[in-house]
Formats: C-alpha cells, sequence, structure tokens
C-alpha cells in the first residue's frame, strides 16, 4: 500500500514514528511537505505537485497539520479528497478542531459536557460575562494554538481587560473559559483512533504551572480510563468527525468535561508514558479506509 505522510519533515518524532509503523507493515511511505505541494483545479480535473512534480496517488493520506499552515494545510487536505484519496482526518474536521470558538460552538449543540466557554470583540460587558464564568479567576485562551501557548490564568476583570485590548490589538480573537479549581494543574489525554480510544494518561504540570502539557514540562501517567471518560472521548472525536483524535478531558466534581480536541497530537508523550505503540494503531486504521476505498 502507497501511505503519503503530510508533514514538514521525515524528523518529526510523531511523522518517524508513523513512518516506522508503516514499513514494518512492508508499505511504501512518502513524506509529503504540505508547503512544497502546489494545487491544480481546471474545470473538475483535481491535481498536485510535490516539488514540482506529480506525486503518485497514494492509496491513503495521514495529515499531519502544524498550526502554523493550518490554511493551506486544510486546502492540501481538501485537495485529496477531491481527487478521491481517502483521508485520515477530513479537511471539515480539521478545520473545526482547530478553531476553538467555533468547537467549543459546536461541542456545545451537540450536548457534550464543556466548561463554561464566552467569546467578545468588545469590552463592552466584560465584567457581565465573567461573572457568566462564576468569577475570576478565568482561563484565556486565543482560538487557534497548540501545546497550551497562549494559554494564561488571569486572577481579575482588571487583567482581563488588559490582555483583552492587548489581543484585539494584535488581531487575535480568544475565548476564555470558567476555571475548574479542582482539576488545576492536570488533565487526561485520550488518544482516540477509528472509534476507540488506544491509549491514555493523565497529564500533571510542573510544580507552579497550571497547564499540565507535556511540552509545559509537564509529566504523564498511564491510565486506565474509566468508562464515563472513554465514551465521553469517542463521542467527541466521532462527533467532530475525526479518525485520529487527542481528546482533552478534566476531572470535576460534576464528572469529565472536554477541554479540547486536537486533529494532530503528537506520539512522543502517549508513547513514552502509555508504553502504547498508537503510531501502529493509526496505520491499521489508514490501511482499513484503505480497503473501503477499493
Amino acid at each position: 500500500m502507497r501511505i503519503a505522510i503530510l508533514s514538514r519533515s521525515r524528523f518529526i518524532f510523531s511523522t518517524r514514528r508513523l513512518i516506522e509503523a508503516a514499513k514494518s507493515k512492508g508499505h511504501d511511505v512518502t513524506v509529503v511537505n504540505t508547503l512544497a505541494c502546489a494545487l491544480g483545479m481546471v474545470g473538475r480535473n483535481f491535481s498536485l505537485l510535490h516539488h514540482g512534480e506529480p506525486l503518485p496517488t497514494p492509496d491513503v493520506v495521514l495529515p499531519r497539520i502544524g498550526t502554523s499552515i493550518t490554511d493551506y494545510g486544510i486546502a492540501v487536505v481538501k485537495q485529496f479528497e477531491l481527487m478521491g484519496v481517502p483521508v485520515l482526518n477530513s479537511e471539515r474536521a480539521i478545520s473545526l478542531s482547530r478553531d476553538k470558538l467555533q468547537a467549543a460552538q459546536f461541542m456545545a449543540s451537540q450536548g457534550l459536557a464543556t466548561p463554561p466557554t464566552v467569546a467578545l470583540r468588545d469590552p463592552t460587558g466584560l465584567e457581565a460575562l465573567v461573572e457568566q464564568l462564576g468569577g475570576p479567576p478565568v482561563i484565556v485562551k486565543p482560538v487557534r494554538g497548540t501545546q497550551g501557548v497562549g494559554v494564561m490564568l488571569m486572577e481579575s476583570v482588571e487583567s482581563i481587560r488588559a490582555i483583552s485590548e492587548t489581543m484585539w490589538g494584535l488581531g487575535q480573537n480568544f475565548v476564555m473559559q470558567k476555571f475548574i479549581s479542582e482539576a488545576r494543574g492536570r488533565d487526561i489525554r485520550a488518544f482516540v483512533v477509528g472509534g476507540r480510544v488506544v491509549a491514555a494518561m493523565r497529564r500533571t504540570s510542573q510544580r507552579g504551572e497550571f497547564r499540565a502539557n507535556i511540552h509545559r514540562g509537564g509529566k504523564g501517567q498511564r491510565l486506565s480510563l474509566p468508562r464515563a471518560y472513554s465514551r465521553l472521548a469517542v463521542r467527541a472525536a466521532t462527533l467532530m468527525g475525526l479518525e485520529v483524535a487527542g481528546v482533552d478531558m478534566l476531572e470535576t466534581r460534576q464528572g469529565p468535561m472536554v477541554l479540547e480536541v486536537n486533529s494532530s497530537p503528537g506520539l512522543e508523550g502517549i508513547e513514552r508514558y502509555t508504553g502504547t505503540n498508537v503510531a501502529s494503531a493509526i496505520i491499521r486504521r489508514a490501511e482499513a479506509l484503505a480497503r473501503g476505498r477499493s
């Protein structure tokens, strides 16, 4: 089987693990640099060049789209879809998951348990919105971002107002979420592939940090996921339309809540702390998708 991995570099840990897993099963793997793709649309004919040369049509595509190239990356994913190539995470699903505001609206509309969330682009009524979240402190997040970058814990309305004006001045949209105090400094990452949880870990932040992301210095611990958490993770990924997803959840007094659903979750932390070969699970799902094509 011919597998294409959309990635900026074959040396990125997650990309390298997918290459190893695919080759161990005898597949032909091509790493396609997303930004080196040229897209052709002539009438109803769709084509793609990679580094100026026609790319042999793969049997399946595995997108690993970095946040900084989301817009063009999504267009490349869409091009493969228009060419009739199965893609492990569709253009629509990636687009939805990458926008925290749209994702929050969608999850709330589907009845998924999530932290109370608000968004605004004008300071009028800021205090009232903060009160809807139970008052300070609140979490402020840029609409686009990964690995906890730009996520802040704001302790007062004055600090929220100051950071809001700064972000608006930079043309940045953001959301505010209720700070779940009992979950401070920890969360759960469930890795969902093909509608089932293949690995899960509890992440705990380093001392003095409220974000539990591994890239922010957090540590992981393998977790046997309680049924309620597993069901919520699978439901969130399925509703978002994601074949592969990292679902981040909080442990709250009301039960599990979905914090975020990631369409390009890293493999390093989850494989290191759980000992699970997640890359192989992804390749198995890719094989199933490719077989369904014929």
